[in-house]
Parts: C-alpha cells; sequence; structure tokens
C-alpha cells in the first residue's frame, strides 16, 4: 500500500491523475495501473515519482525566486527615480 500512497499522494500534490503521472514519468498508465494492482512499483518507478516531485518544487521555488528578484528590482529602481527628484 506504500506504493499506491506514493501515487495518490504524488497526484494529490501535483494535481493531476495517475494517468498523467504515468505519462509524466514515462510509463504506460496500463503498466502503472497493474503495478499498483499488484500492490508492487519498481523502484524505477518509484525514483522517477519522486524525482519529478523534485522538478516540480524547484521550479516553484525558481519561479517565487524570479519574482522576489524582479520586485526588488522595481523597489530598487523606484529609490533611484525618486532620489533623482
Amino acid at each position: 500500500m506504500e506504493e499506491e500512497n506514493l501515487v495518490k499522494k504524488s497526484c494529490r500534490e501535483l494535481g493531476i491523475t495517475q494517468k498523467e503521472l504515468a505519462e509524466r514519468i514515462g510509463v504506460k498508465p496500463e503498466s502503472l495501473n497493474s503495478s499498483l494492482s499488484r500492490g508492487k512499483i519498481s523502484n524505477q518507478t518509484k525514483k522517477s515519482i519522486e524525482m519529478l516531485l523534485e522538478i516540480e518544487k524547484l521550479s516553484s521555488d525558481l519561479k517565487n525566486y524570479t519574482i522576489l528578484g524582479e520586485a526588488i528590482t522595481n523597489i530598487v529602481n523606484n529609490n533611484v527615480n525618486i532620489q533623482k527628484h
């Protein structure tokens, strides 16, 4: 059941279906469903899911840092403009 929990948790976290998860990690949806019905997914599939989650987290972090950087740039530019006047 640990594997099923990993798949369900990952789908919930990413806001995708099991079919979409399978496609994103490069396995056929039927293969993932078959593995889950047997109660065991391969270590490769497990690592692929973990890597996908890490990629999504890093992408989100990068987006946040980009937004923060733009905000800081705007603040600095506004302060420079204020000081010129």
